[in-house]
C-alpha cells in the first residue's frame, strides 16, 4: 500500500520536482492549490504526508494547523517549503517536521523525503491495529491483577479490550500477554489511553524493552499486509558524544521529538542506544539526548568513549533509524530526569532555541576545546 501525501502549492515548477521525487520513493500525492480544499480533505482522508508551501505564512498556518486538529491526520508528517534560512524557526512554530529550501531541487529534496518517508512509516506501523483475541493480565498499584479474556486488538503502540470492571484513567498498570503462535510474553508498564462506550478500553504501552519492541514489531510485519518493510537506518558523523547524548552530521535530520534506535560501532566494540532529538539542524545535523540510560547503558557508553578517545584514527561507524515521534512531554521530562547530571552537551542541547546555527556550533567547539584541555592535564 502507497503512502499518500497531500501537497498545498501553485506551482507547476515545484510540483513537478515534488511528483517525481516522490513517486520514485513510492509516495502517491494529491495536489491542492486553494488552502480551502486542502482543509477539506485533511477532514475526510488520511495522508502520510502534507506539504506545504509557505509563500503565504498566514494561509500555510491554518493547513498546519488542520493537520493537527483532523483526527484522521493528527500524526501525518508536516513539510514547510520556504524561502530561506530565515524562515526556519516560523516553519517549525506552524508545526512542520521538516523544511525544503527554495529553490527545490531534485537532489536535496529525494535526500529529505527519504528520512520523512521512515518516519511516515513509523507512524503508520504505530497506526496499524491487528484484530485478535488473547487473554491478557492487567496488574493495579498494588498488585491487584484482572485477566481480559477478550482483546480487540493490538498494535505496536497498545491494544484495545473488553474490561469487565473498568480501571482508574491515572492508575499505573503493568500488563502481560503471549503472542499467538510464540510463547514471547510481552509485559511492560501501562496507562489506560482511552474509554469507549461500553466496557470496551484502550491500553498505551510504556517503557517497554527494546528487545521486546522488536519481537512484537515482527510479529505485526508477519501478520499485517499494512506494515510495508522499514527503511534502512541512515548512516550518520559523530561529533560530539557524552554518557547524556550525542550530535551527529546528518544531510537529513530527523525532527525534534522524535525518537530513535542509534548503533554505534567502532573496532569490535557495538553500543545500541535509544535517544529523543532534542536539536535539530535542517542540513546539517541533528542532538540526541539518550533515554533510558540505565547504570548498565552508562556503563558501556562510558567504554565506548573510552576507546573512542583511543582510537583517535578509527572512525565510528554510526546508523540511526526512527521509532516514531513522541508527541507529549513523558520522554522528554523522563530522559531529563534520568541524565540530571554535570553534562555540557545536553546544557547545550536544551539552550539550543536562541541559538543559531553558527552560534550553536561555535559552543561546540568551545566544549572540544575545554574537553581536550581536560585531557591533555590529566595525560
Amino acid at each position: 500500500m502507497n503512502l499518500r501525501s497531500l501537497v498545498l502549492c501553485s506551482d507547476d515548477k515545484i510540483i513537478r520536482v515534488l511528483r517525481r521525487v516522490l513517486s520514485d520513493l513510492e509516495i502517491s500525492v494529491e495536489v491542492c492549490s486553494d488552502s480551502d480544499a486542502a482543509i477539506r480533505k485533511l477532514t475526510r482522508q488520511r495522508y502520510e504526508a502534507v506539504i506545504v508551501d509557505c509563500d503565504d505564512e498566514a494561509l500555510a498556518a491554518r493547513v498546519l494547523a488542520s493537520v493537527r486538529s483532523a483526527p484522521c491526520n493528527k500524526r501525518s508528517i508536516a513539510v514547510a517549503m520556504i524561502d530561506g534560512q530565515k524562515a526556519v524557526r516560523s516553519a517549525f512554530t506552524l508545526g512542520a517536521h521538516f523544511v525544503l529550501y527554495k529553490p527545490i531541487s531534485a537532489e536535496r529534496a529525494r535526500t529529505s523525503f527519504r528520512a520523512a518517508r521512515a518516519l511516515m512509516k513509523c507512524e503508520r506501523r504505530r497506526n496499524t491495529r491487528i484484530a485478535m483475541q488473547i487473554p491478557v493480565t492487567l496488574t493495579g498499584e498494588k498488585g491487584n491483577g484482572q485477566k481480559a479474556p477478550v482483546t480487540v486488538d493490538i498494535g505496536l503502540g497498545g491494544l484495545s479490550l473488553q474490561l469487565a470492571r473498568r480501571k482508574r484513567g491515572s492508575e499505573p498498570l503493568r500488563v502481560r500477554f503471549t503472542l499467538p503462535g510464540t510463547e514471547h510474553v510481552i509485559e511492560c508498564a501501562a496507562e489506560v489511553a482511552w474509554e469507549g462506550s461500553g466496557s470496551q478500553t484502550g491500553i498505551r504501552f510504556k517503557d517497554m524493552l527494546s528487545d521486546q519492541q522488536v519481537f512484537l514489531k515482527q510479529w505485526l510485519a508477519r501478520h499485517s499486509s499494512e506494515i510495508e518493510q522499514e527503511d534502512p537506518p541512515a548512516s550518520c558523523r559523530l561529533t560530539d558524544l557524552s554518557v547524556g547524548g550525542c550530535y551527529l552530521e546528518i544531510a537529513a535530520p530527523l525532527p525534534v521529538r522524535t525518537l530513535v534506535m542509534l548503533t554505534m560501532k567502532i573496532a569490535k566494540l557495538e553500543s545500541c542506544v535509544e535517544g529523543l532529538v532534542r536539536v535539530m539542524h535542517p542540513e546539517h545535523g541533528m542532538g540526541l539526548e539518550f533515554t533510558r540510560t540505565t547504570s548498565q547503558q552508562r556503563e558501556r557508553l562510558e567504554k565506548f568513549i573510552q576507546v573512542l578517545g583511543g582510537s583517535k584514527d578509527t572512525q565510528p561507524e554510526l546508523m540511526v533509524a526512527p521509532e516514531g515521534l513522541d508527541d507529549d512531554d513523558e520522554s522528554a521530562s523522563k530522559a531529563s530526569s534520568e541524565n540530571e547530571i554535570d553534562d555540557p552537551l545536553l546544557d547545550l542541547f536544551r539552550r539550543s532555541g536562541d541559538l543559531t546555527v553558527e552560534n550553536f556550533r561555535a559552543e561546540l567547539n568551545k566544549q572540544r576545546s575545554v574537553a581536550s584541555a581536560a585531557q591533555s592535564v590529566s595525560a
